[in-house]
């Protein structure tokens, strides 16, 4: 038996299986269910416990190492017995390796299983292969009859140390196999690497997709460039992808080592060199290498190009143009730039999301966190994964953007830090990641000076704009970029390429799908870099005083577009900038520019209310105004100061609920604008005072304030703000139980908004009328106007107004005498209150308490809560389907 931390793996999988389906779809579940009958028999006869099943193959664990090679066996005499029909015998190769795994929610993981997979890749079906960890533990416990066939020290395609591979042979079993699939059967010069490779499944698949191609395929696929920032991996992803594809390529793969040479003569002369080819002085380099490679099918890697980009890109076009069979495999920070280059971008590694991180188990399935995990171990042998440490291991490789040296280089330091203290230091990350490797290139010892290598590559025109760009939080678009960075010593007008040119050299992240308008973003090392460049240059103040005032024009012009057609857009555009916005407030108040941090809040307040920031809005809003309270005001910062009043007024009453702070901002800002002879926002306080008086069920006092305004808005021709006065007139008549009146007002309100695109509006104008439908027992009119209303919310994603929806069905569940119904629902409104961190807006809270206390009466408390837990046990989409079901 096997000490409790290690064990014996079996892994098996068919040979040619991918041809096999394609060549017998209809036949192979047949011939698979037998496999897998046979399979589970022989391994669970021996005491093996199968943890995972491939598709075509098995994965299974054994505590004694005998019984693994008994099951093995035992497994192929079935399978080479097992009358199989039309596709013929499966031919299924087999490996059983020996070490330690972690062991987690039933499945294990660690570098013995990769180990494990290396080994399995390089047999051939029918065939038993043993590592020398397994061959010792079973050198007494052979099963009867069987022996171990020595087949001498080989390097698995992971590229890491040599292993001693033995072949398990017994009695009837066919022991005769072609050279294993391993590094060294093929010519190639690939380096022997010290540290396992991690991850890149995806990659490598595409990789090898693209060089199995035929040699009759065109030029335009025989070249690759992996591309991505400093970091990403991309050497050690073509070095594995190569090895991994080295059986197309009979006569070679060959890496090309650039790193050290500077001169860009040099390339074809270092490549000629790999294949010991003599210099000629009577040729050049290239034709002495075309000539070598000729029709051979051979594999050229080119690695680390950026630094010698316009070489590289020369000698890849010749050889391509006069070699039909060769490939070539680069990787660099920007693409070679020539025709037939297909571009592969290097993702980061894989990461969980922060704000919603897997249970603990879940967490070693992603690569990053694999990576400092097996990079902790080898300087901290007992360090591991644990329920204590995982989020915190998550949030390492989150702050490190996933890029694989920097968690190397972290990872180094578990043997002097926790790795709190690892994620603490993180603010710091320039002086924390000095600890690589010293036989590694010197670029690759540290962080910095792997940025660096990316920095001196940049002409001086971008190093200004990618010290500039540090200015922003949460990416930017072009507009914003060309507006903040220019000046200076730079033109706007050059922005463009430029930024095409960060983006090209990987140092800039372009997501071109996300939005309506493409944008860009750093990740946020290279943030944090470039930001010190801009304090070394002393720039800093210039360009957050641009950036604030692009963000004040952005947030201003965004106002005006939140009430009309274009809303959606604008709301989406606001959010994704919403970073960029809270930057500019936080820059405003530190450099006392009073008039920038008082109009940024009063443009945002509706924004910050639709999208459930009431909170935030009304925080930033005090903060400011009691900043500069006592600052005298000119005309201009008296109208920022009325309105930033009133938008935090509003968000006090409407969704906040505070009576007392709501009124003192209103009247203030209402007695500004008075002062001001400022109309609209006169008829913005009065809209919005109202609802003070309405939370006091002082319903007549509210309406004269709502005529007042509803009689501004007309004289200034506005229809749509006219529209929104006339449905909060028809709040106040509902609330007093004038229902034909309010119906009257409700639908004024709601032509209005379909006349003006205003969808936000028109979602409250149609849930709003529905109740009056529901009052006046008109119950399929009410659920065609909440339907409407719940429809329009989902588009505009606007959760405050979908738990609002549910609760009006609820209550029409109520009225109908569908009391268990209604409770469900209520139940289900109170879920996307509470999963969407908001809140009622005003009005549907006094709704809720009004009708909610007589639900609960009726139906009694214990029906009540279990009927309300069933809703909250809903997802958003079951909720809003149970909601639209016709009773």
């Amino acid at each position: 038996m096997l000490p409790d931390d290690q064990y014996t793996f079996l892994f098996t999988d068919i040979e040619g299986s991918t041809r096999l389906w394609e060549s017998y779809p209809k036949e192979m579940p047949a011939a698979l269910t037998q496999h897998d009958r046979l399979l589970r028999q022989a391994l669970e006869t021996h005491h093996g416990s199968i943890f995972k099943n491939i598709g075509d193959g098995m994965l299974a664990v054994f505590q004694d190492t005998g019984q693994a090679a008994a099951a093995a066996m035992q497994a192929q005499y079935d399978l080479s017995a097992a009358p199989w029909g039309i596709t013929g015998p499966l031919h299924v190769r087999m490996a059983i390796h020996s070490g330690p795994a972690q062991v987690r929610q039933g499945d294990y993981f660690g570098p013995t299983l990769n180990r494990a997979a290396r080994l399995l890749a390089a047999g051939y079906g029918g065939q038993i292969l043993v590592s020398q960890a397994a061959s010792r533990l079973l050198e007494s416990h052979l099963p009867p009859k069987a022996a171990l066939h020595d087949l001498g020290e080989k390097r698995l395609k992971d590229l890491n140390r040599p292993e001693h591979v033995y072949q398990l042979v017994a009695p009837d079993l066919p022991d005769q196999f072609p050279l294993l699939k391993t590094v060294d059967a093929y010519p190639n010069n690939l380096p022997c690497l010290l540290t396992s490779f991690i991850g890149r499944e995806k990659e490598i698949a595409n990789i090898k997709r693209l060089l199995e191609k035929t040699h009759d395929r065109q030029h335009a696929e025989r070249l690759i460039t992996l591309v991505g920032t400093g970091g990403t991996g991309k050497t050690r992803l073509s070095l594995q992808a190569a090895a991994e594809s080295l059986e197309y390529f009979p006569e070679g793969v060959w890496l090309v080592e650039l790193a050290s040479i500077s001169d860009p003569a040099l390339v074809a002369s270092t490549t000629a060199s790999v294949f010991s080819l003599n210099q000629d002085p009577r040729r050049s380099p290239e034709s002495i290498l075309t000539a070598h490679i000729g029709t051979k099918r051979i594999l050229v890697i080119l690695d680390n190009c950026e630094h010698l980009i316009d070489a590289c890109a020369r000698l890849a076009d010749e050889l391509l143009r006069a070699c039909p069979q060769l490939y070539i495999l680069t990787s660099s920070r920007e693409p070679l730039g020539i025709p037939g280059e297909t571009i592969l971008y290097v993702p980061s590694l894989s990461m969980p999301d922060l704000h919603q991180l897997p249970p603990d188990h879940l967490l070693a399935e992603y690569e990053a966190v694999r990576l400092f995990t097996e990079r902790a171990q080898s300087v901290h042998p007992g360090f591991h994964l644990t329920p204590e440490n995982a989020a915190v291991i998550a949030q390492v490789c989150y702050r490190l953007d996933g890029i694989p040296l920097a968690i190397e280089l972290a990872a180094a330091r578990a043997n002097l830090l926790t790795v709190e203290q690892i994620n603490e230091r993180l603010k710091d990350r320039f002086r924390l990641l000095t600890v690589g490797s010293r036989v590694s290139l010197p670029r690759h010892q540290t962080l910095q000076a792997l940025i660096d290598w990316s920095y001196d590559l940049l002409s001086e025109a971008e190093r200004i704009l990618l010290r500039r760009l540090a200015v922003f939080a949460g990416g930017w678009t072009l507009e914003a970029a060309e507006r903040v960075c220019s000046g200076q010593g730079l033109d706007q007008a050059e922005v463009l390429e430029l930024l095409a040119g960060l983006v090209n050299k990987s140092l800039v992240v372009a997501d071109v799908e996300k939005s309506s308008q493409a944008r860009y973003r750093y990740l946020e090392t290279i943030q944090q870099y470039a930001f010190g460049h801009l304090l070394a240059a002393n720039e800093v103040e210039d360009c957050r005083n641009r950036h604030l005032e692009y963000y004040v024009e952005l947030a201003e012009t965004g106002e005006g577009e939140l009430y009309g057609p274009n809303q959606l857009l604008w709301f989406d555009l606001l959010e994704v900038d919403h970073d960029n916005l809270r930057l500019a407030m936080d820059w405003a108040l530190e450099s006392e520019q009073a008039l920038a941090a008082l109009r940024l809040p009063g443009a945002l307040h509706y924004f910050w209310f639709v999208r459930g920031y009431f909170y935030e809005g009304v925080e930033r809003s005090r903060i400011a105004l009691e900043r500069f309270a006592a600052l005298p005001g000119t005309r201009q910062l008296s109208q920022a100061r009325a309105k930033a009043n009133i938008g935090a007024g509003f968000m006090a009453i409407w969704s906040v609920h505070d009576e007392i702070r709501a009124e003192r901002q209103l009247v203030e800002g209402l007695e500004l604008a008075r002062e001001l002879d400022d109309q609209r926002l006169i008829a913005l306080a009065l809209d919005f005072l109202a609802f003070v008086h309405v939370a006091r069920q002082e319903y007549h006092q509210a309406g004269l304030q709502l005529l007042e305004s509803l009689e501004i808005y007309r004289l200034l021709g506005d229809d749509n703000h006219a529209g929104r006065t006339q449905a909060f007139i028809g709040d106040t008549l509902y609330l007093d139980e004038r229902l034909v009146e309010a119906k009257r007002y409700y639908e004024a309100g709601l032509n209005a908004f379909r006349e003006a695109g205003n969808a936000n509006y028109l979602t409250y104008a149609t849930r709003r009328l529905g109740y009056v439908h529901l009052r006046l027992g008109e119950y399929d009119q009410a659920r065609e106007l909440f339907s409407e209303s719940l429809q329009l919310n989902l588009v505009l994603k606007e959760q405050q107004g979908v738990a609002s929806c549910l609760e009006a069905f609820a209550n029409l569940a109520l009225f109908r005498g569908e009391l268990d119904r209604a409770a469900i629902l209520y139940g289900a409104a109170e879920m996307v209150l509470d999963t969407y961190h908001t809140t009622l807006i005003l009005v549907d809270n006094i709704l809720w308490d009004r009708y909610l206390p007589q639900l609960r009466q009726t139906l009694g408390d214990e029906v009540f809560e279990g009927s309300w837990a069933v809703g909250y046990a809903l997802t958003l989409d079951q909720a809003v389907a149970f909601a639209q079901e016709t009773g």
